[in-house]
């Protein structure tokens, strides 16, 4: 019995075998080898990628807050306000977070802005103003 499986099995195997040369001959023939159709999409550096590839990465968190404090140089505290209901008296209490963020757009104190989450700039700060919503009144 092992033995007919066995004669069953080596014509399927010859079979894919010849769909594989078939489709490296095709791929031959049209002059690309086998190498570059299978790496479609990749660089010939390892880990680059193009197209569709780089449209994987993850977007960033982004909180919109009011600038709280611009004493620093390149440097704004954002204070970012959030609703969450209390879990006993079913009221909704206001909770503060403050975050330090790289500030090339010159805000100052008062304005609104939103950050986005970037890689650790100094040992607090890891935030980047992109937009400044709303100015402050002077």
């Amino acid at each position: 019995m092992a033995e007919n499986n066995q004669e069953q099995d080596a014509p399927k195997a010859e079979r894919a075998a010849a769909a594989d040369e078939a489709r490296v001959e095709e791929s031959t023939e049209s002059g690309q080898n086998l190498a570059q159709e299978l790496s479609t999409g990749v660089d010939a550096q390892a880990g680059n990628a193009q197209g569709s590839e780089v449209a994987r990465r993850t977007s960033r968190a982004e909180k919109i807050g009011v600038v709280a404090s611009d004493k620093m140089e390149k440097t704004v505290v954002v204070r970012v306000d959030r609703l969450i209901k209390h879990p006993r008296y079913r009221r909704y209490v206001r909770r503060t977070s403050k975050f330090m963020a790289h500030n090339d757009l010159e805000a100052t104190t008062g304005d609104k802005v939103r950050i986005v989450e970037t890689r650790p700039l100094s040992a607090r700060k890891r935030w980047r103003v992109v937009e400044i919503v709303q100015k402050a009144e002077k």
